[in-house]
């Protein structure tokens, strides 16, 4: 098949605050590659970081040390697409027509920790939309290792959160629940709903999520939590009720709100796990002594290896509700400036999609 040529529309970020809907061509694929005409595409809390207070990760002012790439960058790591073009030919389990999620982390697969399985951690690492050019687009050009085919019980607005949800599947694994286990989970937004997901297709374990009373501990409630409990002057007592004297096995911190890691180290038992997920705006004290003598772990997460998760996220969406408890709204890509700037604002409690194929 002759490599598709022409333009298409892409959600472009310049820089603080600016997002511009523009023309670019349409990117050629190479070997190792698929074309993927764009169907569905999210953004994520690193985006609104970015648009409200950037550039931090992205290389707008100087070039990424692995992919090279600097300047404007068409953003978008979370997109689902049908595969136009495969210029390398055929590759096992994806074919042309194919409709297909991406984890967009692109990894070299001969480094130490590639070969460990810890793609994630890849010493060349890129990641479409974050550091070179994502799926905020009609088309984009990725790697096929990224690539799997989405169900065909799976909705397409659903499979559009795959790759967050993968990220909380690998974060459900990273805090090595077990059946019986006594979980509390703080946050129960986008990234904390995706660890509850993951952590109830891994274990039966017992979980108590917090957060502020209203929609999302409701969500929570739905899609399988044990309990939850509100944010209150009652929290605390509330919480070691739960857990009994002796503590929870895995406390879960997805906030990054100041003095959280403190909290759980104070609720998790001896030779527990405590796995950390949210950004702190500024370093966190803690206390060591507890923390030895308790012989607690303490886990952390960054993305997810797209080998092992992306494939059971998958799966989960096609057979739960997840998709739509998350999903908002699906825009067409004018609206990516505007739905940027609500997130940033904490006005989206859940996810929006982008139809980039949507003419307004």
């Amino acid at each position: 098949m002759p490599a598709l040529t022409g333009t298409m529309r892409a959600a472009v970020y310049h820089g603080r605050g600016d997002v511009r809907i523009e023309t670019l061509p349409v990117p050629i694929a190479v070997e190792g590659q698929a074309l993927i005409k764009v169907l569905r595409s999210g953004i994520c809390g690193t985006d609104a970081t970015e648009y409200k207070a950037g550039p931090i990760m992205f290389p707008i002012d100087a070039p990424h040390p692995k992919s090279g790439h600097q300047g404007p960058l068409v953003i978008g790591h979370e997109f689902v697409g049908e595969i136009v073009d495969l210029p390398g030919g055929p590759v096992e389990g994806l074919a042309v027509g194919d409709h297909v999620a991406s984890g967009a982390g692109v990894a070299c697969g001969e480094c130490q920790r590639c070969r460990q399985g810890r793609t994630n951690l890849c010493e060349r690492y890129v990641t479409h939309g974050l550091n070179i050019h994502g799926g905020l687009a009609e088309y984009v050009a990725v790697a096929t290792s990224t690539l799997v085919r989405i169900p065909d019980d799976c909705a397409l607005d659903a499979a559009g959160v795959a790759q967050p949800l993968a990220v909380g599947l690998h974060a459900a694994r990273r805090s090595q629940v077990a059946d019986g286990d006594r979980v509390v989970l703080f946050g129960a937004g986008a990234i904390g709903t995706f660890i509850l997901a993951g952590l109830i297709s891994l274990a039966d374990a017992d979980i108590t999520v917090v957060d502020f009373a209203g929609e999302r501990l409701d969500r929570a409630l739905r899609l399988g939590a044990t309990r939850v409990v509100p944010v209150d002057d009652q929290l605390q007592d509330a919480l070691r009720a739960i857990v009994g004297p002796t503590g929870a096995d895995v406390v879960i911190e997805a906030t990054g709100a100041p003095g959280q890691l403190d909290v759980a180290l104070r609720l998790v038992r001896q030779g527990g796990t405590i796995l950390e997920v949210g950004l702190p705006s500024k370093p966190q004290e803690l206390d060591v002594h507890k923390l030895v003598l308790s012989e607690v772990t303490i886990a952390t997460t960054v993305a997810h290896v797209c080998g092992d998760d992306l494939a059971p996220s998958l799966e989960i969406l096609a057979r739960t509700d997840l998709g739509d408890e998350l999903v908002e709204a699906v825009f067409g890509l004018d609206e990516v400036p505007t739905q940027l700037a609500r997130l940033a604002a904490g006005e989206i409690r859940g996810k929006v999609l982008f139809d980039p194929t949507r003419t307004a």
